[in-house]
């Protein structure tokens, strides 16, 4: 592998500071520099059309590489409830509307499975996450964590649906778990370990 330290550059598709600061602590040990792309402000947005996580992953790595000439790599996440069939899934961040509102998107849930008992209100995290060169390569993997829903919210930290999911084996949401506890069990966090030795070998080779 390369010893330039530009070589270990790379951007991550999203302009969503919590993401870009939860990887930056997954990937730490790395030696990763990673940057959003805010710092190329003419990339464009992406249209996440995929029918599953890994088809939007594989859709915003390919176009932040092709936009910024780095190695990419991206994420497309969100919960699956068991009482909805596996929805939200890929319509998570949408599930309210197109504000993107994360309060708005957890009552939402929480009203539909208002009358679902507690036994069947189980959910999972979920997490593809890829990578993708300028020259058109790519790779990726998935990661899950398995819990179960409250009927109200706990905790202030995470974001998104973290404060009513508590995973298997655990008594605390996400939202009440400090970042290094959760990011040791998150499903971000297990899909992009998978992904690192791979992200390794597709920096190794880059041009």
């Amino acid at each position: 592998m390369s010893p330039d330290a530009s070589s270990r550059r790379v951007v991550l598709a999203t302009r969503n500071a919590h993401k870009v600061d939860e990887l930056r602590r997954i990937l730490a040990p790395s030696g990763i520099t990673l940057i959003g792309l805010d710092e190329f402000p003419d990339a464009g947005e992406v249209a996440e059309t995929g029918a599953t996580f890994a088809e939007n992953a594989l859709l915003k790595a390919h176009a932040a590489a092709a936009a910024t000439g780095l190695v990419a790599i991206a994420d497309d996440s969100g919960i699956a409830v068991d009482a909805l069939n596996g929805m939200p899934g890929v319509l998570s961040v949408y599930w309210a509307g197109r504000a993107r509102d994360d309060a708005a998107n957890l009552q939402l849930v929480l009203e539909q499975i208002e009358n679902v008992p507690d036994e069947r209100r189980g959910a999972a995290f979920v997490c593809a996450a890829a990578a993708a060169t300028p020259d058109g390569r790519e790779v990726v993997v998935e990661g899950r964590v398995e819990g179960s829903l409250l009927r109200a919210p706990r905790g202030a930290g995470g974001f998104g649906y973290d404060p009513i999911f508590v995973p298997m084996g655990e008594s605390r949401t996400t939202a009440e778990m400090s970042a290094a506890e959760k990011d040791a069990i998150s499903h971000r966090g297990a899909a992009f370990r998978s992904l690192l030795p791979l992200l390794d070998e597709l920096l190794s080779t880059a041009p």
